[in-house]
């Protein structure tokens, strides 16, 4: 038996109006070369400019994450040379990263696990390379795009708990408005790292880098680790080096060998002088961050009595979890308020590519609605017929409820009169009741039919139970 050791880097583009060290703008552009300018070029006599804004949200992120922030702002030099980066070098962190020995917790099949991070840091992302059969194009948007690097120690063991923390680390990014992480548009990228040993040492790794979906993470951890288990079981010896996963065929390629660590010759960026974080600032950026999602899931499992599904389901989306919120802060029983969001309104938005901010139904009218099912003045199957009306034509539940008719009767008087006139036309059916056939439902049915569904049902049967047991 292999014990499988994963660690994982993860590059996440930092969402700000300008690039990382150059005015150009920071936004995603289908034409290339259209948000560049001379720092990006590398051209002679620039000079870099750092993004504050791009330096706080990293920092925000590095708290998020449970990590130590350096005491001052600080950049180094990384020294490599491809067609992909003009000026020969690209400006990262390497002294004092923006974060470094932090944490995140995750949950994978019901235990909790705690992630190491071994350290995040700012830098400026690449160009990026078209390839053709006999030239090559580089397009410049991406360039200089500041880019956060969340480095975690080698201390996952399956693609499970691989993708359960790259789905918390995307969540994090977008419960503190870091980055939208879209990897269709190439903003959260994945480096995979991973090795096979017989004991608690750690076997020699391979590495598969630029991997742009969790479900590609996946099929390419499944399939490395199933490759090296095929040598190591013939006698054979994993070489270091980095693959390229070919998802077609679920087969990885070795791209070059990685026998000693290329030596970058990093040193202090000379151009961006070193600027102290006071404890001011740190204060204040940790007072942004919301509570995140591992800690709402607890908090909806142990205070709202809410199961695991439901909680991870409601804090999926930040803006769903704050509605979820509202409503119990109005009031609202917090199981009705997630079956009704979960089972309904997640999907009507899914249904029609909407998001909860777009939502007609406020936190408000949706907890007066539910309060109407559970004063039985509108039954649950009723209460979804509302909703689908509020929200297409903009009125509130109670409005609707006058309008459509759908107020439940719940008189005793006027449904024992029905009950009773039932009973009187089929006293076979009540001899079968007590011969053991199940006719009970048959009366309930005909009390809705002649009510037109208005009846309550809990006092519907409530009667008729009573009704038949004086016969």
């Amino acid at each position: 038996m292999y014990k499988v050791v994963i660690g994982l880097e993860v590059h996440c583009e930092v969402k700000t109006n300008s690039k990382n060290f150059s005015s150009a703008r920071n936004t995603y552009s289908e034409y290339p070369n259209e948000n560049i300018d001379t720092t990006d070029l590398g051209l002679p006599g620039i000079l870099p400019v750092a993004n504050k804004e791009a330096f706080k949200k990293s920092l925000k992120m590095a708290l998020a994450l449970n990590c130590k922030t350096p005491d001052v702002v600080m950049f180094d030099r990384k020294n490599y040379y491809y067609p992909d980066l003009p000026k020969g070098y690209q400006i990262t962190q390497e002294t004092k990263p923006v974060g470094k020995n932090g944490y995140v917790m995750i949950n994978v099949n019901g235990e909790d696990k705690k992630i190491l991070i071994n350290n995040i840091h700012l830098e400026e992302d690449t160009a990026s390379l078209d390839h053709f059969k006999d030239y090559s194009l580089i397009d410049y948007n991406r360039a200089g795009v500041p880019l956060l690097e969340t480095v975690t120690e080698p201390c996952m063991h399956s693609s499970d708990e691989a993708i359960a923390f790259l789905e918390s680390l995307k969540g994090i990014f977008l419960y503190t408005g870091v980055s939208d992480a879209r990897t269709d548009k190439g903003e959260m990228r994945v480096d995979v790292n991973i090795s096979l040993s017989k004991d608690d040492t750690l076997g020699t790794r391979t590495e598969m880098k630029n991997i742009n979906s969790f479900n590609s993470v996946r099929l390419a951890i499944e399939t490395e680790i199933k490759r090296q288990k095929e040598i190591l079981e013939n006698g054979g010896v994993i070489l270091q080096e980095t693959r390229r996963f070919d998802e077609d065929t679920l087969t990885t390629h070795s791209l070059r060998s990685k026998v000693d660590a290329v030596d970058y010759k990093y040193y202090i960026e000379p151009n961006i002088p070193p600027i102290k974080i006071t404890d001011e600032w740190i204060n204040e950026i940790k007072s942004e961050i919301p509570m995140l999602q591992f800690e709402r899931v607890e908090k909806y499992i142990n205070d709202y009595g809410l199961s695991r599904y439901d909680a991870t389901i409601l804090v999926k989306d930040k803006n769903v979890s704050d509605y979820f919120e509202e409503t119990v802060k109005l009031g609202v029983d917090p199981k009705s308020s997630s079956n009704f969001i979960t089972s309904i309104i997640l999907g009507y938005l899914n249904k029609n590519e909407l998001n909860i901010e777009k939502l007609y139904l406020t936190p408000k009218m949706l907890v007066d609605l539910i309060n109407m099912v559970n004063d039985g003045k509108i039954s649950s199957k009723q209460s979804k017929e509302v909703f689908l009306k509020c929200v297409s034509d903009k009125k509130e539940p109670k409005e609707v409820v006058k309008e459509l008719g759908l107020t439940q009767i719940t008189d005793d008087k006027t449904i024992r009169d029905i009950v009773v006139r039932l009973l009187d036309e089929r006293p076979d059916l009540i001899e079968d009741h007590r011969k053991g056939k199940n006719t009970f439902d048959y009366f309930v049915g005909q009390v809705m039919k002649k009510t037109r569904g208005k009846a309550n049902p809990v006092l519907t049967r409530d009667i008729i139970n009573e009704e038949m047991e004086k016969r």
